[in-house]
Order: C-alpha cells, then structure tokens, then sequence
C-alpha cells in the first residue's frame, strides 16, 4: 500500500480490522535456536549454515525473500520463516479456527528442519535465551534493519544486544470484533504480563550458568529500550486512539528509502507525517515502523500476545490455547477481568514484573505464590474451552501439568541440570529438545 497517510485513516484500519465472532481466528509464532553441541548458535555463512537452510527448504517448497545477495526468509502460502539478529529461526504459521492444524504446521516445519540438520551436530533448542555463548561472539544476521537496530538500542537499553541476539519466545495472535472487545482484550493480556511471563519462563542460564532469573529473556526486555517495550499505558487503559498515540510518538529505528535501511535520527511517526522528511509516509512506512515496536501485547490487525519465553512445542500450544480460552469466551473474559483486578492491586506493575521474571511460579504476590494465582487462571481457561471450544481443551494439558507442579519450566530445567549445565546433557533433553 502506498497512500499517504492521515491520522483518521489509521484510526479507521483499527476499526475495520475487527471481525465477527464467527470469523475469530487464531495464530502462533515459534522462536528456536539452533545451536551446536557446545551451544554456539549455527552461523549464516558457513557451510550447511543458516543460508544453506533457507535455500535448502525454499527448495522443499515456498519462495524466498533477499536483501542484496542475502536470503533472508521464506514465504509459504499463509506461513513465513525469518531470522532473528543472532540467527533464531522463527517460524509465523498460518491462522486457523482450531488449534490442531497450528500444531500440525509447527510440528511439520520442525521434522522438516531436524531432517535438514541430519547427524551434523546441531539441534533446535527451545529456551528462552542462549545458554552458554557471550553476546558479542554470535554473529549477526546480514538484514539491514539489524544494523540500524543495532545502533539505535545500543543507546537505549544495556541488554538491548542480549534481546536481539539472544532471547527466543512464543507469540500467539487473536481476533477482536469491535474497540469495546479489543480493549477488554488487551487490557486483560497486559495486565497478565508478569504471570504470563511465570508460567512460561524457561531461560534460567547465560553464558553456561544460572543468571538468578528465571525468566532472563524476561528481565532483558525491562533492559532494552523503555520507549517502545514493556507495559505502557497506552495497552493498559486501551484505545485505539491512545494505541495510535503511543505508536505515532515512539522514535523510529529506521526507515526504508530506494530498497535500502537507513537510520531515522531518533524521528518520530507522527513528526514524520507532519513533513519532517523529504516525503510522506506510506502505509507501507507504517507497516513497518509497527515491526520495530515491541510491547508485551501488541496490536496491528490482531492482538498479539508476546510475553512466553520459548518452550517446547506442547506447552507453547498450551499458550495458545490459554488466550484462546480467556479470550474467546465471554464468561471467561469476565472472570479473568474480575482475577486481574485482584492481581493488580499488589505494587507496581514494575515490582510484579520483576517478581516474576527473578522467581516465576515461586515468587509471591499479595500473599500468594503466583502458582496460586496461575492455577486460579488456567482453571477458568480449562472451564471455557469445555464450554467454548473443547476440541481445543486437551492443549491445555501441558500447562495445567505444569502449574500443578508449582514450578514454572525454568526451574525443572534448574532442578534437573543444577546452575551449569553440562551442554551434552542439557542440550539433548527432551525438556529443551521436541
């Protein structure tokens, strides 16, 4: 799209994007490392490397995109494989109204990769951040808005190289009918952040020992760049109109003129089309400015729920199923409402964040483990997709298994494997491994 820009357009793409109940899909992203057999994440370049794998699957089936002489991702129909900074593979499948055929298509794409991979040593490793290696040693993917990412949050935020080369995590996307709906929506994901955030953290070491967090890509993203990460208000109290205020106020990383990235100068969105660059800019402009702002929930034509470190494939369904549950059943979107509200009354969302990052499921707030609260949420889930959905019910499973246990996957990992691992062992687990 390549029209200019006005504030009530955008606005109006908000509105527009809402779709009857009937028509509610849901969708998911998986995040992986492929690391070698000592946790050195597999290079771009080298023989069998990165780009050899995306040409070996375009070859498989789909079409690849290029910048310069560079693969850089893979369309497949509905579906598309792209690299992270530091090389994670990130598969964003197709939408669908039943959570089987998500499975389907992540569990095909994983058999697919492991069939590339063969017995040469390295394995899709599902964690929340690269166990073993330094930041500066992991080579960076040759995209260009990497390079202007890279300067830009370095300024911004001390860890902010430690997101982009090495955290991993599962998204789930999901449909909203009208404003009213999204914001009931978007408020609930949001203020779920931290708990969120302790039942799936899984990325407990660094540099091949324990970091003291149990969610550590959790706690790098309060490191990285407070303009355009964490909880915002705008998300919180939700509008489309506050929504669009916070975006059209976030300074841009970068911008695309004649195919190439080039840095913005700290510009804002909203300077911008108010002529602050030699032309206006397009819907196409703002696609992508909305690529390089990343809340805990985001909203473009969907609600995207980011706040899962990477997990191994049967807890990130459940993932996706929890938010199906919560969100597409209204008595359910009551009764969470009603549970967030008791949540949030305990400190700031900063202190429930970081509670929960440092200690997960174990960690206490207003009294109670977050265990207990978590337990309180994935019954209402469970109950709403007998109700709703019960062909998706059975996702849930993993993560009711887990809550059940008290201890979020980081701290199994630390239980079984102690503060540093043995990369033979851990690496090989079927707990980061499947």
């Amino acid at each position: 799209m390549t029209d200019v820009l006005t504030r009530d357009g955008l606005l109006a793409s908000y509105a527009s994007s809402g779709r009857p109940r009937a028509e509610w899909l849901v969708g998911a992203e998986f995040e992986r490392h492929l690391l070698d057999g000592e946790g050195s994440p597999l290079p771009y370049h080298v023989p069998h490397g990165i780009r050899w794998m995306l040409e070996a699957l375009a070859s498989n089936r789909g079409e690849l995109e290029y910048e310069g002489e560079h693969p850089i991702a893979l369309k497949r129909e509905a579906a598309s494989v792209t690299l992270e900074p530091g090389g994670q593979f990130e598969l964003s499948g197709a939408p669908h109204d039943n959570i089987l055929p998500i499975f389907e298509e992540a569990a095909a794409f994983a058999a697919e990769v492991d069939d590339l991979l063969g017995d040469n040593g390295i394995r899709q490793v599902n964690i929340g951040f690269t166990p073993y290696r330094s930041i500066p040693d992991i080579e960076w993917m040759p995209k260009g808005r990497y390079r202007m990412m890279k300067d830009h949050l370095a300024a911004t935020g001390r860890l902010a190289h430690h997101m982009m080369k090495g955290t991993a995590a599962v998204q789930a996307t999901y449909d909203y009918s009208d404003e009213a709906d999204a914001a009931r929506k978007v408020g609930l994901a949001t203020r779920l952040g931290p708990l969120t955030t302790a039942m799936f953290a899984n990325s407990p070491y660094g540099e091949g020992k324990a970091t003291g967090f149990m969610s550590y890509r959790g706690h790098i993203w309060t490191q990285t760049d407070p303009a355009r990460t964490g909880l915002p208000n705008s998300v919180e109290a939700f509008s489309f109109e506050r929504w669009l205020d916070y975006l059209l106020s976030v300074p841009m990383m970068f911008v695309k003129e004649d195919g190439r990235y080039v840095a913005a100068d700290g510009q804002t969105f909203g300077e911008w089309m108010s002529g602050g660059r030699s032309r206006r800019p397009t819907w196409d402009d703002w696609e992508l400015h909305l690529t390089s702002v990343f809340p805990e929930v985001r909203i473009k034509r969907t609600i995207e729920v980011r706040g899962a470190d990477c997990v191994p494939l049967p807890l990130a369904m459940s993932f996706v199923a929890l938010f199906k549950g919560l969100f597409y059943c209204d008595l359910a979107l009551e009764s969470a409402t009603e549970l967030v509200e008791r949540f949030v009354q305990h400190g700031t969302k900063e202190e429930r964040f970081a509670v929960a990052c440092c200690s997960a499921l174990q960690g206490e707030i207003g009294g109670r483990k977050l265990a207990s609260w978590a337990e309180e949420l994935v019954t209402m889930a469970d109950d709403a997709l007998q109700r709703c959905a019960p062909e998706d019910r059975p996702w849930l499973i993993p993560l009711m298994t887990q809550v059940g246990l008290g201890e979020s996957p980081a701290r199994t990992l630390l239980r079984m494997f102690g503060p540093e691992p043995d990369p033979r062992v851990l690496l090989t687990s079927s707990l980061v491994v499947g």
